[in-house]
């Protein structure tokens, strides 16, 4: 392997290693035992329910062609997961501000555990059964946990700005130490062990049973509106009028669609990006590397939101801006860099630059994913959080089929350049929001200054 990754990696380790080990009391929040406690078990349990995911995803593709599958068939078997969640998870992550998260989260284990035994069968039929539930799951993996998190954190009584904290370590331990050490356990399973491309999966259901089963013994239930009366048709018909009539929530959904939809674009684009004329390049060190950015981003992220001096609202403005540059390159790479028209060989120079920045994208997803999270537990109502949330996954489902289905017909680059634009657009967005926020930080900090005076008019007199 050539000294490039090791290099990169390395430089990435060490930045991550050296902000964990100096971080000052200014970094950090006090917080109590009983916080600890509750923060502990439910970063353990989104740790196993991420082990569970990524243990997966890097074989999905991989088992398909094993199977016999062309491009084609596999590409259907991934709109139908993607238009599984925008339909059904939809429906069914909504439910969970009703019925209750806990067992939507309980729903979440058993939908994922039967995706992963469909795998078994090499029946394209049954291959597609497995693709809408895992649709399903992923909705659900991306509303109920976090759902939960909120209005258990604020029913014990714990401080709000604890929640960060809670926040970037479920990012950093579930999205970035669990995923490079779930890549290297589903590599010992197909390549070492030599028990197939099918163990990954039968692992990721045994940790998924785990994970349900610590959430049956050890959490309490929790709803958004637990109303028997209120049918689905009207917490979706309430849920868009809330959309519709506060604009800070509109806008925190636009951004989240424009940038979850370019990260699964970079998801499925960056193999080929890296290797136009099918260099030989280390899938599994990259992947990796990317999550070790992540890791990078998501412990920035946890030192901004300690200190009460920077807003997320703020900083996550740069952060779109940097994301919508990382992915520039590219395109840059083609006009500044010569080009090589051999194939095969080693990573090019043009991959070693496109490599730094799609890493630096990866360390803006890991700064964007608790920094959202945040935003969203400020800004969406507890009544209808979950359903909120899944409508915010509508457009970005839709986003991501369509490019799916013309993945053939449109250059790479062009796709990185509409990424780029789209994070472009995030970022206005985002000082759209920003400017919101203030506005209303001052008229509330004006109404409390006038009060205060009528408080003090009588003493006076």
């Amino acid at each position: 392997m050539e000294i490039f990754y090791f290099l990169l990696f390395g430089v990435l380790a060490l930045v991550v290693v050296t902000l964990e080990l100096t971080k000052t009391s200014k970094d950090r929040l006090s917080t109590s035992p009983a916080f600890n406690a509750f923060k502990n078990n439910y970063i353990l349990v989104y740790s196993i329910m991420m082990a569970g995911d990524w243990l997966q995803g890097p074989y999905v593709y991989y088992l398909y062609s094993q199977y016999g599958f062309g491009k084609g068939e596999i590409g259907q078997l991934f709109i139908a997961g993607f238009g599984s969640s925008m339909i059904f998870g939809t429906i069914v992550g909504s439910l969970a501000d009703k019925q209750g998260r806990k067992r939507a989260c309980i729903t979440y284990c058993i939908s994922y555990i039967l995706s992963c035994v469909t795998k078994h069968s090499s029946d394209y039929k049954v291959l597609m059964l497995g693709r809408v539930l895992g649709g399903i799951s992923t909705s659900l993996l991306c509303s109920a946990f976090e759902s939960w998190l909120v209005a258990e954190h604020n029913k014990r009584g714990f401080d709000q700005k604890w929640l960060s904290i809670t926040f970037s370590k479920a990012i950093f331990v579930g999205n970035g130490l669990v995923a490079i050490v779930s890549g290297l356990f589903g590599n010992l399973l197909v390549h070492t062990l030599e028990f197939g491309p099918v163990a990954p999966f039968d692992a990721a259901g045994c940790f998924l049973a785990i994970g349900m089963g610590i959430i049956m013994y050890s959490w309490t239930e929790n709803y958004g509106d637990p109303s028997e009366n209120k049918s689905l048709f009207a917490q979706f018909k309430g849920a868009a009028v809330v959309i519709a009539s506060d604009e800070k929530i509109a806008l925190l959904g636009a951004i989240q669609s424009l940038f979850e939809g370019s990260m699964y674009i970079v998801v499925f684009l960056w193999t080929p990006a890296l290797s136009p004329n099918d260099e030989e390049i280390p899938h599994g060190f990259i992947f990796a590397t990317f999550m070790l950015a992540s890791m990078l981003g998501s412990s920035i992220a946890s030192r901004l939101m300690a200190r009460s001096s920077f807003k997320v609202e703020s900083y996550m403005e740069i952060v779109f801006v940097i994301s919508a540059a990382s992915l520039l390159l590219p395109i840059v790479t083609n006009y500044v860099v010569v080009l090589s028209s051999f194939k095969g060989g080693s990573l090019p120079l043009s991959g070693c630059i496109q490599l730094i920045g799609f890493c630096t994208f990866e360390a803006c997803v890991g700064v964007f994913w608790p920094s959202v999270m945040k935003m969203r537990s400020q800004y969406i109502p507890e009544e209808a959080r979950s359903t909120i949330m899944n409508f915010f996954r509508i457009p970005l489902n839709i986003f991501v089929c369509i490019v799916l289905y013309n993945v053939d017909a449109v250059p790479i680059t062009i796709m990185l350049g509409m990424c780029s634009i789209f994070l472009a657009i995030a970022a206005v967005l985002q000082r759209r929001l920003m400017m919101i926020g203030e506005s209303h930080r001052s008229k509330t900090e004006e109404w409390t200054a006038i009060d205060k005076n009528k408080e003090e008019e009588p003493l006076n007199a």
